[in-house]
């Protein structure tokens, strides 16, 4: 009997759950970003946020709260409605290099926050200046390792996906080089061109005009493959560098802790629907992005992993914030 009513409060809790999904949402969903209008992760963000205002009839509205690291939207977000109807984007810096480049932060990356789905992921490519003595990344780690402390290497920041990224590189082979921070990307990129970098990890979106314009040469991508749009680029273990060198850039859409499992998937499902329209993919494309569609469960533990790697980057490179 006691069986039987368990059975029965277990099916009820279902049909209960799967009954608010279809309801949910009752009202506008805010979705905040710590990214600027018209930055690459929030000109992606605001087509998604038009396909879902279409799908679920309600008012989507993305909320632009930049500056502080990200903290002024993620604190928005924490006081924010906790049924789904407030929403965030994050990218892989807020979750995996901020905790260990910070001895407190403002938000517990596993606490505060339940992963629904990736947005999009970035590859980086090594970028050179047109006329450098580089071909291949071997040749940089081996003149690095001739000359320790000599070569360099640019980002915008401490603890972003391209100062990490290098730093990485750092790690895997051994060497040494200096990090030059510039104030910007679009200095960092020409800077890089000008040759006041050995080289420089960069993007689609931000290294590519200058790779366009035939200022600076890409020799290496930081995928497990080539990328499709540049075959003739090898990997970075195919141009000489370490194996099992991969830098991503990617971001997500996060729910408050604890959002009911039939919410979460239907937001799951919805987002990745719309992410596979053509015009979506096609503006994905002109940013150098692609969708990684993965369960809960996967991408969970792919943050795990990508939070333990760059926390021993971090610690050997003795970089913090604080």
């Amino acid at each position: 009997m006691l069986q039987l009513a368990a059975t029965t409060l277990a099916a009820f809790a279902l049909l209960c759950g799967a009954a608010h999904a279809q309801e949910w949402p009752t009202k506008p969903v805010r979705i905040l970003t710590p990214f600027p209008a018209g930055a690459g992760p929030e000109a992606v963000l605001r087509v998604l946020a038009e396909k879902l205002q279409k799908k679920w009839g309600k008012p989507v509205i993305v909320e632009n709260k930049p500056g502080a690291n990200g903290f002024i939207a993620i604190d928005a977000f924490k006081r924010g409605a906790t049924d789904g109807h407030d929403l965030i984007q994050l990218d892989n810096v807020h979750l995996v290099a901020y905790p260990y480049l910070f001895k407190k932060l403002p938000y517990d990356p596993v606490k505060d926050f339940d992963p629904v789905t990736p947005l999009f992921r970035t590859y980086f490519f090594v970028g050179v200046p047109a006329n450098s003595k580089y071909k291949t990344v071997g040749d940089i780690v081996a003149d690095a390792k001739a000359h320790p402390g000599e070569l360099n290497y640019g980002s915008w920041s401490v603890g972003n996906p391209v100062h990490l990224g290098s730093a990485l590189l750092e790690s895997m082979t051994h060497t040494e080089m200096q990090h030059v921070i510039y104030k910007e990307t679009s200095m960092l990129y020409t800077g890089a061109a000008n040759g006041e970098l050995n080289f420089a990890l960069g993007s689609l979106a931000t290294a590519g005009p200058m790779q366009r314009a035939g200022k600076l040469k890409f020799i290496a991508v930081t995928a497990p493959k080539r990328h499709a749009a540049f075959p003739d680029v090898p990997t970075v273990a195919e141009s000489g560098g370490p194996a099992g060198y991969e830098v991503t850039g990617w971001t997500m859409i996060a729910a408050p802790k604890g959002l009911p499992k039939a919410v979460a998937d239907k937001l799951q499902k919805d987002i990745e629907a719309a992410l596979s329209e053509p015009d979506i993919k096609e503006r994905y494309a002109t940013f150098g992005y692609e969708t990684f569609p993965v369960t809960r469960e996967q991408f969970t533990s792919f943050i795990a992993a990508e939070s333990t790697k760059y926390a021993a980057v971090i610690k050997r490179a003795k970089v913090s914030l604080d």
